[in-house]
């Protein structure tokens, strides 16, 4: 009976530390993770020939998941992107795609992207 109350405490020991051992690597990495500049890109999507604002353009951060699309007045707002070089991929249909890549220095940073109607 001595036995198998002493193992069982052993294993719970052993369990317990181990939990406390891949708590701390999660609290490191989320650390690192907070670590990253973080900015906001914002800016305007218009027809490059007749300068007229587009709805619904699909704008994407290349190697991310973060995406926005533009408003009535062609106005897009992406949040949470690293700071640094990115690329701005805008997509819309009957347009051609539109990369653009930009360096992302301040806490809000201004893009106009322009879109040319596909042949």
């Amino acid at each position: 009976m001595k036995k198998i109350i002493l193992s069982v405490l052993v294993l719970v020991a052993s369990v317990s530390a181990f939990a406390e051992k891949a708590d701390s690597k999660a609290e490191n990495k989320s650390a690192a993770k907070s670590e990253v500049a973080m900015t906001i890109v914002s800016g305007n999507i218009i027809d490059i020939v007749t300068g007229e604002s587009l709805v619904g353009v699909e704008v994407t951060v290349e190697g991310s998941d973060s995406k926005a699309y533009t408003d009535f007045d062609g106005h897009f707002t992406i949040k949470d992107v690293k700071a640094g070089e990115c690329k701005l991929v805008a997509s819309y249909t009957s347009y051609s795609k539109t990369e653009k890549t930009v360096e992302l220095k301040s806490k809000k940073n201004q893009v106009k992207i322009e879109l040319q109607a596909s042949k």
